[in-house]
């Protein structure tokens, strides 16, 4: 009987162990983590540190989820991403959905398909389905946005405006936050702030 026990524990205590993530390693102020994959987009390998030089924006991107909806539903996120590209930003959406859970696409073929249904243009769009990059970033909600400087630097993480709520409505008169960290970038001076609760919906992570 104490054997069973003892090998229940063990299991729960290993399933545990097992279902525990990483602590994240980008914060604010220090080099951004590097990641290599595939760009859906474009279909050629993506590296961020190949980067360094520009400013680039990090979207934690579900189209499925109603916070996501807000901004592309209203045009926001598109007139975002057009905008600070023209300005020299690199856009790069990612999606760390799991494979059955919302927003999850499978290939190039299913994001190139989500991209012209939501006209959205991000440079870059990549798949995470295994949550690594995610995970790394401490990505938590739909929209997470992330601003890195030209030196590679994390600059801002949080939150894409000051108004938390799914209201497209409520677009109008917020403070967009990548709108004032790449100004405040430009300008030679640090992000203020530089880093806010992520609101939306939770990252739909394989565990």
């Amino acid at each position: 009987m104490r054997t069973k026990l003892t090998i229940a524990l063990a299991a729960l205590l290993f399933s545990s162990a097992s279902l525990a993530a990483p602590a994240p390693t980008a914060k604010v102020g220090e080099a951004a983590p590097n990641f290599k994959t595939i760009d859906t987009i474009s279909g050629k390998e993506f590296e961020l540190e190949k980067l360094k030089g520009k400013p680039v924006v990090l979207e934690w991107n579900n189209f499925g989820c109603p916070f996501v909806k807000k901004h592309y539903g209203s045009g926001n996120m598109q007139a975002l991403q057009k905008a600070t590209e023209a300005d020299g930003t690199v856009w790069v959406s990612i999606n760390s959905s799991a494979e059955g859970k919302e927003g999850f696409l499978k290939d190039a073929e299913a994001v190139k398909a989500a991209l012209a249904e939501h006209k959205a243009s991000p440079t870059a769009y990549l798949l995470d389905h295994d949550g690594q990059i995610g995970r790394a970033y401490g990505a938590t909600a739909t929209p997470h946005m992330f601003v890195i400087d030209k030196d590679g630097m994390l600059a801002y993480a949080g939150a894409i405006d000051d108004k938390p709520t799914p209201n497209a409505d409520d677009v109008k008169g917020a403070t967009n936050y990548v709108t004032t960290s790449l100004a405040a970038l430009k300008a030679g001076k640090k992000p203020e702030p530089a880093q806010t609760k992520a609101y939306g919906c939770g990252v739909k992570y394989a565990f």
